[in-house]
């Protein structure tokens, strides 16, 4: 069984920063890509960046040069370390895993139901 468990959102103000985790188990870190998505109200689910097993990573337009994706090996953790936050950032965040071990954000989002999903984690950026 697949289990992502995410922590680290919150409210903050425009141009802030916040650092997003997402737990999984030691095979899924090592064999599956890995993503977060957001969703804002009344949206579709989007991809906001994604890593496959050998540290490639792939950033969403509205991400790149904003967000960093990273992976601490010792944690089995996934990080999205989110700077310069802005209100159309407000959404709710879910972690990501791809069983295909080179998957990107483009990938996953066309077979989103093939993916397993953290519990979701709101963030929300106040002007």
């Amino acid at each position: 069984q697949v289990q992502l468990v995410e922590s680290g959102g919150g409210s903050v103000q425009a141009g802030e920063s916040l650092r997003l985790a997402c737990t999984a188990s030691l095979y899924v870190y090592r064999s599956y890509s890995l993503g977060w998505f957001r969703q804002a109200p009344g949206k579709e689910r989007e991809g906001v960046a994604s890593i496959d097993i050998y540290g490639s990573t792939r950033y969403a337009n509205s991400a790149e040069g904003r967000f960093t994706i990273s992976k601490d090996n010792a944690k089995n953790t996934l990080y999205l370390q989110m700077n310069s936050l802005k209100p159309e950032d407000t959404a709710m965040y879910y972690c990501a895993a791809d069983p295909r071990s080179y998957s990107d954000i483009a990938t996953m989002a066309q077979s989103l139901g093939s993916l397993y999903w953290g519990q979701g984690i709101q963030v929300t950026v106040s002007s």
